[in-house]
């Protein structure tokens, strides 16, 4: 079994992308639940986590889960980071973004050891604060050697993200060229930093993970392209996800609910992409690879299609999100999360 310490950097704030100091460059933004991105720049913490939520975590690997009171030995531990918004500022910075995050982290060796991993990424860290108000946010994770687990998560600093950070961030987030947001902070803060983004014509991307049923409908109507999985799909639209075509309905039921565009990932089956331009949603498909861990593959997309979307403004969206599924497909082939993610030298010249 596995058992995972995640320190959590709640940087469920943005995150930015960009190149240059001009409106019109390359600038992406992230916070961790929400993300902002430009041409040249993307911040994963307004990746709002584009606001997210920021781990640090230890595994331990074991047979079996121990039973309540029961210690047994294990066979494998490891230590890292995650959280998605800041998985997916990562991989933006790796694919060749300036980006920043927007997010806050307890004044402990964990919100140390996460500050330090996002200078090691080339990413800002000026809106990466930390408090002695709370600890970093962490999960502790029991992973058995069937996959089976059990986590307990604590959100920590990741809560404490709010208006008045937002605000120290304004100046940022409204230069930026896209914006990405998670639900790993408070709700109220992502969609505020989204409200932001898109009054000064910034671009949005909304990941609505983790899901929740009674989801605002203002963040629909916030979103340039709201993506989610299968399963977020399901408890948000109350509809079944088991096909391409089940995939396509559910982006449909989505898109009118005020969306600009929508993407259903779908794992080894590539993601579908809905506009209201088009007369039919589109099946993108991915290539096949031999998945050595799928963990965080989801966030590897999102990075990847905000990079491009700051980047490449006027490439088709469904160009978009099939350069991001060749991305994510890289990652999987590699055991880990951040360090699964690959860098723009190790991916086909092609892709960019």
């Amino acid at each position: 079994m596995i058992f995972m310490f995640r320190h959590v950097l709640n940087y469920k704030s943005c995150f930015f992308l960009k190149t240059g100091g001009n409106r019109n460059s390359s600038n992406v933004r992230l916070v961790t639940s929400v993300s902002v991105l430009s041409d040249r720049d993307v911040r994963r913490d307004c990746c709002f986590d584009y606001l997210d939520f920021v781990l640090q975590w230890a595994n331990s690997q074991a047979p079996r889960l121990p039973k309540a009171g029961e210690t047994i030995h294990g066979h494998r531990f490891f230590i890292g980071f995650g959280g998605k918004g800041a998985n997916q500022c990562v991989q933006a910075a790796r694919l060749g973004a300036k980006t920043a995050m927007v997010c806050k982290v307890g004044r402990d060796v964990f919100g140390n050891d996460y500050i330090q991993n996002f200078k090691n990424n080339g990413i800002s860290t000026a809106y990466v604060e930390q408090t002695e108000n709370a600890a970093t946010g962490a999960a502790s994770i029991i992973i058995n050697d069937t996959g089976e687990n059990a986590i307990v998560i604590v959100a920590g600093a990741n809560m404490l993200l709010g208006q008045e950070e937002l605000q120290r961030a304004l100046t940022t987030i409204v230069n930026a060229k896209v914006l990405v947001c998670q639900l790993e902070i408070k709700p109220d803060t992502s969609l505020q930093a989204l409200r932001m983004a898109r009054e000064n014509h910034v671009k949005t991307i909304f990941n609505p993970a983790p899901a929740i049923v009674d989801l605002c409908s203002d963040f629909f109507k916030a979103s340039d392209v709201f993506c989610c999985n299968e399963s977020e799909a399901e408890l948000l639209t109350g509809m079944s996800v088991t096909s391409v075509e089940d995939a396509s309905q559910v982006g449909l039921e989505l898109l009118n609910k005020g969306c600009g565009s929508v993407i259903v990932t779908l794992g080894p089956q590539g993601c579908v992409v809905c506009q209201p331009t088009n007369t039919a949603p589109k099946h993108i498909p991915t290539t096949a690879v031999t998945a050595a861990d799928t963990t965080g593959a989801g966030d590897s997309f999102i990075g990847a299609l905000a990079f491009y979307m700051a980047h490449y403004p006027t490439m088709p969206l469904e160009e978009m999100a099939r350069r991001a599924n060749l991305v994510a497909a890289v990652s999987v082939q590699t055991v880990g999360t951040q360090t699964s993610f690959p860098f723009q030298k190790d991916l086909p010249t092609e892709l960019f």
